[in-house]
């Protein structure tokens, strides 16, 4: 599988992992754990099979609209099979309209069984991961936000990129030039 990622500015980027930090510090699922060098904090717009021209295309589109502004609401939680804590993000209008047409492109190029449905407009719940696990309920009933620096007021989207999740490789999408 490929995903479509936005990558946040350095400032926000910083804030995530410190936040990363604070929760390994306490034992608790981070995504810190993670050292693959492709472990950023993102954006999860959309997954599919594989990059297509058509999809490719319409991406580099996406791509030329950056950056983007965003703002952080708060810390949410997601029960969805694993167990996620994560800071939520505003969707206002642009981030919403830019998630669409990621969702076109990667949905007119890809059978529809493949598409991930919590991507779908108006189910997709922006946010950046903090920390994840197979445990269910390991955020609930714990004093985390108290464990966490405050989320940024605001941030910036600024790249967008795609992990392959079978080679481990990580493609930066470029606006055409």
């Amino acid at each position: 599988m490929r995903t479509v990622e936005l990558l946040l500015d350095e400032a926000a980027d910083l804030a995530v992992r410190e936040a990363w930090r604070r929760l390994a510090d306490a034992g608790l699922p981070s995504q810190a754990r993670h050292r693959s060098p492709t472990n950023s904090p993102h954006l999860t717009l959309a997954t599919c099979p594989e990059l297509t021209a058509p999809i490719r295309w319409e991406l580099a589109e996406v791509a030329a609209e950056l950056p983007l502004s965003v703002r952080f609401t708060g810390v949410v939680r997601f029960e969805r099979p694993t167990s996620v804590l994560a800071w939520a993000l505003d969707c206002n209008p642009l981030l919403a309209a830019l998630h669409r047409r990621v969702w076109e492109a990667v949905a007119s190029d890809s059978p529809s069984e493949t598409l991930n449905p919590f991507h779908t407009p108006g189910r997709w719940s922006p946010h950046v991961t903090l920390g994840r696990t197979r445990r269910a309920g390991a955020f609930a009933g714990r004093r985390v936000p108290e464990l966490l620096p405050a989320p940024p007021l605001s941030a910036q989207l600024t790249t967008l990129r795609s992990y392959d999740t079978e080679t481990g490789v990580v493609e930066v999408l470029e606006p055409r030039p």
